[in-house]
């Protein structure tokens, strides 16, 4: 029997009630986390845990990629964007390239300090409409 880790607890509760604005934050943020811990793990050369974090930044590049709505304009510009994150993501694991990993955390996070720009402003215009959306 396991024993509820109330942080854990309070982690699930977030993601699933999160608006999906935060959730795609949330995602751009994990992407940075495991590209960040894959980038110790090259240094320290733990294969092991190197593997583990990419293919866990791969796997949150390809649901950013399947989320987009390729009617919009914004989505067809997006995804080879996106494709090309994932391809460098893949040439970092196999090839254990600092560099490679470093351009594709840049464009991780300029994604992600982008879309925090998009969130408060929608916020801001919800704010100013009375809460109305």
């Amino acid at each position: 029997m396991s024993i509820n880790n109330p942080y854990q607890t309070y982690q699930t509760n977030s993601v699933f009630s999160a608006p999906p604005g935060e959730l795609t934050l949330m995602l751009y943020n994990g992407c940075l986390k495991f590209i960040k811990q894959a980038h110790l793990a090259i240094q320290n050369k733990n294969i092991e845990q190197k593997n583990k974090s990419l293919q866990a930044a791969q796997n949150i590049i390809l649901e950013l990629m399947s989320t987009l709505n390729m009617d919009m304009d914004v989505s067809k510009q997006l995804m080879p964007l996106y494709d090309f994150i994932y391809r460098q993501l893949i040439q970092a694991n196999l090839r254990n390239d600092l560099t490679v990993l470093t351009e594709a955390e840049r464009l991780v996070t300029e994604f992600r300090d982008m879309w925090k720009e998009v969130i408060q402003i929608n916020k801001q215009k919800q704010t100013s409409q009375g809460g109305q959306a």
